[in-house]
């Protein structure tokens, strides 16, 4: 019984990271259309970034991830303005083979000004505590603390403000949106750097426990759009479900069979629901 709450806990926290790096994925891809595969990268910079303010810069953790938020979010801005703006009205395919230009510069630029060597953030809260026989890291359980005030907040920006309900409005139609004389450029900009700042979040809460390296937003980026087709595109709640499944079944399986095949339990996992549900598990069908 221990061993599958422990593996619980721990899907959970790999969960509320899933979750809140394809929240920021499914606001670009659902809202603005666009397939940002850059957005892994945009998560490995984001822990990079707590590295250089946290460690090198020696602000401490919870200066670094703040500015770590604010210059990722930043980043977003930049990404939209230069990269996707440019290519409204273009074929999709311009926008597939821009995003994969801009995760090659991504990591290119982290081998550059890091190294290929892996780095670890230390852990600002080291303190272990025991309950019903499982272990449980405080720097874990931030991160689902983490993740459900992150949830809560994006929710009521969304719903209860402004900025939220425009662009909800350029989400459900574009053209009437701009007819309405909203500002669709600044809402793309605004939807980047949230989306990009919500990456910076996952990083900054996960850099703690696992080690930093130029490659590891390659697989977290492909896993976050498994989660996005898993939740149905464009679907928040699709995304946060969708996040907290794929934890699961990576922790259960890991636990209880083999963690070297945690990446096919979840890939497989995506085949199965969606050859049940095609339009995934919040998706509707086009008519």
């Amino acid at each position: 019984m221990e061993l599958f709450l422990q593996q619980v806990f721990n899907g959970i926290m790999f969960g509320s990271t899933y979750a809140i790096v394809a929240l920021g994925l499914t606001l670009v891809m659902g809202i603005l259309n666009i397939p940002n595969f850059a957005h892994g990268h945009l998560y490995m910079l984001g822990g990079y970034l707590l590295y250089y303010f946290g460690v090198t810069m020696g602000l401490g953790y919870w200066f670094g991830l703040i500015f770590s938020v604010i210059c990722l979010g930043l980043v977003g801005v930049l990404m939209e303005r230069f990269i996707y703006r440019p290519l409204n009205n273009q074929p999709h395919i311009n926008a597939f083979i821009a995003a994969i230009g801009a995760l090659l510069f991504l990591e290119a630029l982290a081998l550059v000004v890091w190294g290929p060597q892996g780095l670890r953030v230390p852990n600002p809260h080291p303190q272990i505590l025991h309950f019903l026989g499982i272990t449980i890291g405080i720097q874990r359980l931030l991160v689902i603390a983490g993740a459900v005030a992150l949830i809560v907040g994006l929710h009521l920006f969304m719903k209860k403000t402004i900025m939220g309900t425009t662009i909800e409005a350029v989400a459900q139609n574009r053209e009437g949106a701009m007819l309405t004389g909203i500002n669709v450029n600044r809402v793309s900009a605004m939807t980047f750097a949230i989306s990009a700042a919500t990456a910076a979040v996952a990083a900054s809460l996960i850099s703690p426990i696992f080690m930093l390296s130029p490659a590891m937003g390659a697989i977290l980026g492909m896993k976050a759009f498994v989660i996005v087709i898993l939740g149905g595109m464009g679907s928040i709640p699709g995304a946060i479900l969708g996040g907290y499944i794929l934890g699961l079944i990576e922790a259960l399986g890991g636990g209880y069979i083999s963690a070297a095949y945690k990446d096919v339990f979840a890939f497989g996992a995506l085949i199965l629901i969606l050859s049940i549900k095609p339009t995934g598990l919040f998706g509707k069908r086009e008519v």
